[in-house]
């Protein structure tokens, strides 16, 4: 019994060592949907969708992670619900589509995982888990690994339901290694909303109108 909570002991100060370092993730407060330059309202169903890309250094400095410099554009997605019913996004799908008609889903957790991590073994040789296993000597994790698990656990959009009269924001991540110009021409669509049964119409929203927005015109 002695050893069993011995070895508990350790395991959580382990947890503890890996966070200590760590400061939690503090976005700046979403507003409104409707306040953001990229955005898309349906009145009648009473939902508005934005989109702010985090693709500028003063906005991106949120992130301990610097993302874009591993491929990744980091968007942050606002929906807001002003109806008196639950919206319901179990069925969601995103798309960032290029000018090129190319179509990205948001990354996985495991997809940012592998890339920031870089590790140095054989193609062949077996995946690294997830979770992120506890350090010990000649682990292949490295701090950064760590900081984007922790990072990515709290900034990832979760599609959970949004209450009536509430929103709901998160980080949406996608792959655009290999674009010149990935925002150019790009638009992000999205369907699946539903109010009960009903689903609601596509949302459709370019991001043009945040890449030609000038504050105070």
């Amino acid at each position: 019994m002695r050893a069993r909570i011995l070895l508990v002991s350790l395991l959580m100060a382990a947890v503890l060592a890996l966070r200590a370092d760590t400061k939690p993730f503090a976005p700046p407060p979403a507003a409104h949907a409707k306040t953001y330059p990229a955005h898309e309202s349906h009145d009648d169903e009473k939902v508005s969708v934005a989109i702010d890309p985090f693709d500028m250094p003063d906005k991106a400095k949120i992130f301990r992670i610097n993302y874009q410099e591993r491929g990744f554009l980091p968007i942050r997605l606002i929906i807001s619900n002003d109806s008196d019913d639950y919206l319901m996004l179990t069925d969601l799908k995103i798309e960032y589509i290029t000018v090129k008609r190319d179509r990205i889903e948001p990354a996985t957790t495991d997809d940012i995982y592998r890339r920031v991590v870089r590790l140095k073994r054989n193609p062949s040789s077996p995946r690294v888990p997830m979770p992120i296993p506890l350090p010990r000597d000649r682990s292949p994790v490295t701090k950064d690994a760590r900081e984007a698990v922790d990072e990515l656990d709290q900034a990832q959009f979760v599609p959970n339901p949004v209450d009536p009269h509430s929103m709901r924001t998160g980080f949406l991540f996608f792959d655009i290694t290999g674009l010149d110009t990935p925002e150019a021409g790009a638009h992000l669509y999205l369907t699946g909303f539903k109010m009960g049964k009903k689903e609601l119409f596509y949302f459709d929203i370019p991001l043009e109108k945040y890449l030609s927005y000038q504050p105070g015109k």
